[in-house]
């Protein structure tokens, strides 16, 4: 049994900004590959989206922001491995299945090193170009224990008491004559 990222979506914001968004539950990697052929510094719209923060589904070949660790058979493991190898064929030329099958298990076990964490921990992915290269930086996110309740606690938030102010009446009428 393996772990490897599986897509997720929180929200429908995947199906804005990306061309294609991953359907849920796909078996996913990085894809930093997609990108070979681009010029980083020139993509726009969505294709910059799926660049900076796009994990690459393996269903669709399509584009999700956040991915969820899971556990992989071999037999799913395999089924991606081969679903891989197949698009980096078509999509992208290989030379031959041999070459397709090494760069697609090369691309699956470097999303298997991405999952050393327990099932259901979320990732996030970040890619951004550093002195001409392209640097890929992954987050965890975890849930919370138990539901936060102190929103007075929250840097966002302050709750202030005051006393209650008269409310101010302009008077409408004279704002045209230029008093008050």
């Amino acid at each position: 049994m393996s772990r490897l990222p599986r897509t997720l979506r929180l929200d429908p914001s995947d199906l804005v900004v990306f061309e294609r968004a991953a359907e849920p539950g796909e078996w996913a990697v990085p894809g930093g590959f997609a990108f070979w052929d681009d010029e980083p510094a020139g993509l726009t719209g969505k294709r910059r989206q799926a660049f900076r923060a796009g994990f690459l589904g393996l269903g669709s070949f399509g584009w999700s922001t956040l991915v969820e660790v899971a556990e992989a058979g071999p037999v799913e493991r395999e089924a991606a491995v081969a679903a891989l190898a197949a698009h980096i064929r078509s999509e992208y030329g290989a030379p031959d299945e041999a070459a397709a099958r090494a760069a697609a298990e090369e691309e699956i076990s470097f999303a298997e090193s991405l999952c050393s964490h327990p099932a259901g921990t979320v990732l996030a992915l970040s890619r951004s170009i550093e002195d001409g290269t392209v640097r890929e930086r992954f987050r965890t996110l975890h849930r919370r224990e138990a539901e936060h309740r102190e929103f007075g606690s929250l840097p966002v938030f302050g709750i202030v008491e005051t006393e209650e102010e008269p409310a101010e009446r302009p008077d409408l009428t004279a704002i045209g004559k230029g008093g008050r």
